[in-house]
């Protein structure tokens, strides 16, 4: 295992853990596992102490609510599981918060689906709301919304939904819980021979073929899904962990670099892949042209102020892709703007200070954010 493994979960600055139903919910009662909860919220305290910011992506809302509405066993009609999600949402939430108040640490639901992943300004939306969040010290705790999600707008897994998240909020390390402590060969409950792998830098064919299909699952979501989270993480520059979280302590072993697990890990960091997606958008939706003062600015790693733009040019949205021009019109880079062009207009060459006199709403400081801009 490399150093950057081996050290655990202790160097990571903003983490994503997934944590599975059926090692959150007892499958014979139906309930919360209490001891395992108090465990991980133990630990997830430890890690907050140390200025990790940590977003929980929980399961269990549907089995929890099965029991709340005392539903029959077997499977359940479309909107039976809507009913008993919206049921255990609630006592999924305050599960969580009961647990992290005694360590001081406020938590926050967020519902997703993905369309909200994947339409833009949703997109956006749910990132900013969620940087917030974690600024503030809160600990959001996010599921599928499955009270309202079809099968056309659902992630249709927790894996996936982690990794998506990881990527939304550029986290360094995505944790996924589960009742399997890596990938293997094979299948090591039907093959003796199946190896263990610990570290994986590539997702190959060789590496998907160990995986099966989707007909042999290791857990729910089967391996099939954690290999496609890994590869959207990794893409996203963020490492990936699976590991077995039925044990009470689990992330505590991991935290200590104790456990056994498997490693995905990317050559990028959160950072610099999300500057690597920027650079190779195909096509930007405008120009932002500056003063002698920004190019000054940012030359020096310093965010695109409105104070600093002396021209807009384009019809682009907030969060689109545009080009950074000097008054000779040469580029010098390009990023994601935080204002549409009408509302950029509006505040072009002015103070931060005046942007919610000018909008009538307190928007970003900045026309671009440095973590936003890539400069050439």
């Amino acid at each position: 295992m490399s150093t950057r493994a081996g050290t655990g979960l202790a160097s990571s600055r903003r983490l994503v853990v997934k944590i599975g139903s059926s090692i959150l919910v007892d499958e014979t009662q139906g309930l919360i596992r209490r001891d395992w909860l108090e465990a991980l919220t133990n630990d997830v305290a430890r890690l907050h102490r140390d200025g990790c910011e940590i977003v929980l992506v929980s399961s269990g809302a549907i089995r929890l609510g099965r029991t709340y509405l005392k539903l029959p066993s077997g499977p359940l009609k479309l909107e039976e599981s809507q009913a008993a999600a919206a049921t255990g949402q609630i006592q999924l939430a305050h599960a969580y918060q009961e647990a992290l108040a005694r360590h001081g640490i406020t938590v926050a639901q967020v519902l997703l689906t993905l369309d909200d992943s994947e339409e833009r300004r949703r997109y956006l939306n749910a990132r900013q709301t969620m940087g917030t969040l974690l600024g503030l010290g809160a600990v959001p705790v996010i599921n599928e919304n499955d009270t309202v999600a079809t099968d056309e707008i659902r992630f249709g897994d927790n894996d996936r939904l982690g990794a998506r998240v990881a990527e939304m909020i550029s986290a360094d390390t995505l944790v996924l819980l589960s009742d399997i402590d890596g990938l293997y060969t094979g299948d090591p409950r039907s093959d003796a021979t199946a190896r263990h792998i610990p570290e994986i830098r590539e997702i190959t064919p060789e590496i998907e073929a160990m995986a099966g299909t989707a007909a042999s699952e290791f857990s729910n979501g089967g391996m099939v899904t954690k290999l496609m989270a890994g590869r959207i993480a990794m893409a996203a520059g963020c490492r990936m962990a699976i590991a077995d979280g039925r044990k009470v302590g689990a992330l505590g072993a991991l935290i200590d670099g104790t456990a056994r697990c498997s490693w995905f890990l990317p050559e990028a960091s959160p950072l610099s892949a999300r500057k690597k997606w920027i650079r190779g958008s195909l096509k930007s939706a405008g120009i932002l042209t500056v003063d002698d003062g920004a190019v000054r600015a940012l030359s020096r790693g310093k965010s695109l102020l409105p104070a600093g733009v002396t021209g807009i040019d384009g019809e682009f949205k907030r969060g689109d892709v545009v080009d950074v021009k000097d008054r000779a019109g040469r580029t010098l880079g390009r990023g994601l703007v935080a204002y549409a062009a009408e509302d950029a207009r509006r505040i072009a060459g002015r103070k931060s200070a005046e942007i919610e006199k000018l909008l009538g709403f307190r928007g970003r400081d900045e026309m671009v954010h440095r973590d936003d801009l890539v400069v050439e």
